[in-house]
């Protein structure tokens, strides 16, 4: 039972690894340790930022997620999952290079909206500005209208929890933080959002259902799932 070896390639944040980690003990069945997945993490924190080399060109994170892959790898690992949604950008390119199956968390997503919210017709996104302005949502859920924050909201809200002096990735998880998030996330209800996706793995730290006056998906949560499942 549960013998496959599964991995994380992670770091991006280290808060979000641990948060993805305990999401997979959560969401697998089990009556004693040993029936837990084998679970081999690289909490890589050197692999570059990925919003600064999406929209200012710096270090590009994708050799050093070849690296961290390669490393599951030959630790036997059979799939994978990035508890990052913005590396998502280079989950393609980072496919060609590993044996490993990499689950995506986006595509992932995409299979629970069409599963158990099929009426759904309009979701909003809280997500980094790289993740917003490379579209990586739009490509995946092409059938469903996505709403993202106004400029402003994204970026002293959003980007504010997340990259800000107090923000997530700075101090940690913050009241202020979570405020910031919920103001956000009710604008996009206020526009119309049927569904409200946490877009960003700092996100789903620290906002989840009880914060928000609709549905809420965490893709990381979906990713734990869909990574268990996976056969």
């Amino acid at each position: 039972m549960n013998d496959k070896i599964l991995g994380i390639i992670g770091g991006m944040g280290p808060e979000a690894t641990v948060s993805f980690y305990k999401r997979i003990i959560r969401q697998t069945e089990v009556s004693c340790d040993q029936d837990h997945y084998r679970v081999i993490i690289d909490s890589n924190t050197k692999i570059p930022d990925r919003t600064s080399a999406i929209l200012n060109g710096t270090e590009s994170p994708l050799p050093a997620l070849i690296e961290t892959a390669n490393n599951l790898e030959k630790l036997n690992v059979v799939v994978a999952g990035i508890p990052c949604i913005t590396a998502h950008y280079y989950i393609d390119e980072l496919r060609k290079h590993t044996e490993i199956t990499i689950i995506s968390a986006i595509e992932s997503v995409y299979h629970k909206l069409q599963s158990e919210y099929s009426e759904c017709k309009k979701v909003g996104i809280l997500a980094t500005t790289g993740t917003v302005k490379t579209q990586l949502f739009n490509h995946q859920l092409k059938d469903i209208e996505i709403i993202y924050p106004t400029h402003d909201s994204q970026d002293k809200k959003v980007m504010a929890a997340i990259y800000g002096e107090k923000g997530i990735k700075n101090v940690g998880v913050t009241q202020r933080s979570l405020n910031l998030l919920i103001a956000a996330g009710n604008e996009l209800i206020e526009r119309g959002a049927e569904v409200i996706i946490a877009g960003c793995t700092e996100i789903g730290v620290i906002l989840n259902q009880d914060h928000v006056n609709c549905p809420f998906i965490d893709p990381m949560d979906v990713l734990a799932e869909y990574m268990i499942k996976d056969e």
